[in-house]
C-alpha cells in the first residue's frame, strides 16, 4: 500500500538529514520526498511518501516519533487530499515540429517556460499519473533532461496548524504527536 505522509518539522538546519537518515538507516525506501517552508517561517513541511503495509508505516511513524525536530507526523493516505507533482522537461524540438508539441502541451495544461534553437523546456504540475502519461506522450521527441520535484500535499479543507498551536502541543507533551487513521 502506498502511504503518503507529512511532517511539520522545524525550520533548521539539519532536519532533513536526519529525517532521510532515520529511513536509510532502518532499510526503508523512500518513493519521493520533498520538502519545503511552510507559512510559518519556524516550520517546514517534508512529504514522504512510502510503499509498504500498514506494519512498516507504524515502525517509520514511531521512529519520525523520535526525532526531537519533528513536530507532527500526518498520515494522510486514507484522507482526501490533494496532490501535486512538478517537472520540467527538456526535448528536442526543432522549429517545424513546435506547434504539435505546444498542442501536447497545452493539452496538458503545461507551458513552454524557455525555448532554445532546437530544444523546448516544458513545466508541467499535477497527479504523478499525468506526468507520468505526459513524460510517455513526449518520449518520441527525445527527452534531454528531466527534473521532477517529488509529491507534495495537504489534506482537503484542512486547518493548517499555527506555530502557537505547535508551542501549546510541545508544552503539553514531551513527544510529537502522530495523527492518521491509527492514531498512534
Amino acid at each position: 500500500m502506498r502511504h503518503v505522509l507529512s511532517a511539520l518539522v522545524q525550520n533548521q538546519p539539519g532536519v532533513l538529514a536526519h529525517v532521510s537518515g532515520m529511513f536509510a538507516s532502518r532499510g526503508f525506501n523512500i518513493d519521493s520526498l520533498a520538502v519545503g517552508e511552510t507559512e510559518d517561517p519556524h516550520l517546514s513541511r517534508i512529504t514522504v511518501v512510502v510503499m509498504g503495509d500498514d506494519r512498516l508505516l507504524e515502525q517509520v511513524r514511531k521512529q519520525l516519533e523520535k526525532i526531537v525536530t519533528v513536530v507532527k507526523v500526518l498520515d494522510i493516505s486514507r484522507e482526501d487530499f490533494v496532490e501535486r507533482d512538478l517537472i520540467l522537461i527538456q526535448i528536442d524540438a526543432t522549429p517545424d515540429r513546435r506547434a504539435e508539441i505546444k498542442a501536447l502541451v497545452d493539452s496538458y495544461r503545461g507551458r513552454i517556460v524557455d525555448i532554445g534553437p532546437e530544444q523546448l523546456m516544458i513545466e508541467i504540475s499535477g497527479q504523478e499519473k499525468k506526468i507520468e502519461a505526459f513524460i510517455e506522450a513526449v518520449r518520441p521527441y527525445r527527452i534531454r533532461e528531466l527534473a521532477r520535484t517529488g509529491r507534495i500535499a495537504l489534506v482537503r479543507g484542512s486547518r493548517p496548524v499555527t506555530c502557537e498551536e505547535t508551542a501549546a502541543t510541545d508544552a503539553d507533551e514531551s513527544t510529537p504527536t502522530v495523527l492518521g487513521h491509527s492514531n498512534l
